[in-house]
């Protein structure tokens, strides 16, 4: 199959190449740079990892090899952060990635597994009806019912085939999950071993196994993690962004990937845009004016750097198929204000005065007061 083919299968089912997949996972776009730092890297690797600690925190962080490779940045952030987290994925304890939503851990995550063990698709998706059997294994019925519990009845979940091939599993927001089934990965992360009752057998995870857990605790129906669980984790909080010039940055970056893979123009003409939604977004999270002299009331919402990546990304998508092609006020407005006003009551009060105390009063930003008014009447 060519990278641009699909194919379809003898059940009906159609196959995208890599090419025309939406979103290909994260060891299939930076397939050149992991091949690349692959080639470099010769320093010491636990077993069954792709590469070395030292290589996949530049993997993360971005760098020039000896041979003039560019390895882009897939996290901007504090390096000791990425240092932490990589080296706990290296001993026997699990990683917990910590964050308020938006601090990249679900792409920190991905990006640790696919430079570690070459596969990011070990995943279990928390949420409120994630059941056991996601995490510990389920059954083929068909075959249980025919010939009774067997291995080959046995449907192993993404953490069961990660420990029996010494690989990286991945469970997105854990905190999600209900209590008793969280608790389920207490014996997989203490005896690194998954019991199989119905069979009389286990399986045991092999050396390069891992797991990495992101969590947060700002969403509602959020599950605390009992005590037991935690201690089986090293927990590493992602912060947001620093600075406004990181987040922007981080925006940017984001945005060019996605406009890439959506066939959107590249906004480079757009950065004054890009820099104002990252402001707003910046003084309504903190309750504060960048130059520190007004406060301001904060709305419901998390308004966190993914909520900001997408405003500006549907702004792109707007301006190309409606507009000229560069991203302008008007593209971004109607994005910011249903990032803003999630309860119509209080928040619209927050954006109303934050609106004619602070954005009508700012040098240069006309067009924008005037476009966020015209979507907010």
């Amino acid at each position: 199959m060519s990278e641009n083919s699909i194919k379809t299968t003898s059940d009906g089912v159609r196959e995208a190449g890599s090419g025309e997949a939406l979103r290909p996972h994260a060891e299939v776009t930076f397939a050149a740079e992991l091949a690349a730092l692959a080639a470099a890297d010769d320093r010491p690797r636990p077993e069954r990892w792709r590469l070395s600690p030292w290589a996949v925190a530049t993997y993360l962080l971005g760098g020039t090899l000896a041979d003039g490779t560019v390895i882009t940045p897939k996290y901007v952030g504090p390096r000791r952060t990425v240092e932490v987290a990589v080296t706990t994925l290296a001993t026997d304890r699990a990683l917990l990635l910590l964050g308020v939503p938006g601090t990249a851990k679900t792409w920190v995550s991905e990006h640790l597994a696919a430079a570690v063990s070459g596969d990011s698709t070990l995943l279990v998706q928390g949420t409120a009806g994630t059941p056991e059997e996601a995490i510990r294994y389920g059954w083929n019925y068909a075959q249980l019912l025919a010939n009774g519990p067997s291995r080959d009845a046995l449907v192993p979940s993404p953490v069961m085939r990660a420990m029996a091939q010494g690989m990286t599993a991945r469970v997105e927001e854990l905190t999600r999950i209900p209590a008793d089934v969280q608790d389920t990965l207490i014996t997989v992360l203490s005896e690194k071993t998954l019991p199989i009752p119905e069979l009389g057998q286990e399986v045991q995870a092999v050396r390069g196994f891992n797991l990495i857990a992101t969590a947060n605790d700002r969403d509602r129906g959020v599950n605390e993690l009992s005590s037991a669980l935690r201690r089986r984790f090293n927990t590493v909080v992602l912060p947001l962004p620093a600075t406004p010039d990181e987040e922007v940055d981080i925006v940017s970056r984001r945005v060019a990937q996605i406009g890439r893979s959506l066939e959107l123009p590249a906004a480079p003409e757009g950065m004054d845009e890009i820099r104002r939604v990252v402001t707003v977004f910046r003084e309504l999270r903190g309750g504060i004016t960048a130059d520190g002299r007004t406060k301001l009331k904060s709305p419901s919402g998390t308004l966190s750097t993914a909520e900001a990546i997408s405003v500006v990304t549907n702004g792109l998508a707007l301006a190309a198929h409606f507009g000229d092609g560069v991203l302008r006020s008007g593209d971004v407005a109607a994005g910011i204000l249903g990032a803003v006003v999630r309860d119509p009551a209080a928040d619209r009060v927050v954006w109303q005065e934050y609106l004619e105390a602070v954005v009508r009063e700012r040098d240069g930003w006309q067009d924008f007061y005037r476009a966020c008014r015209e979507v907010s009447a």
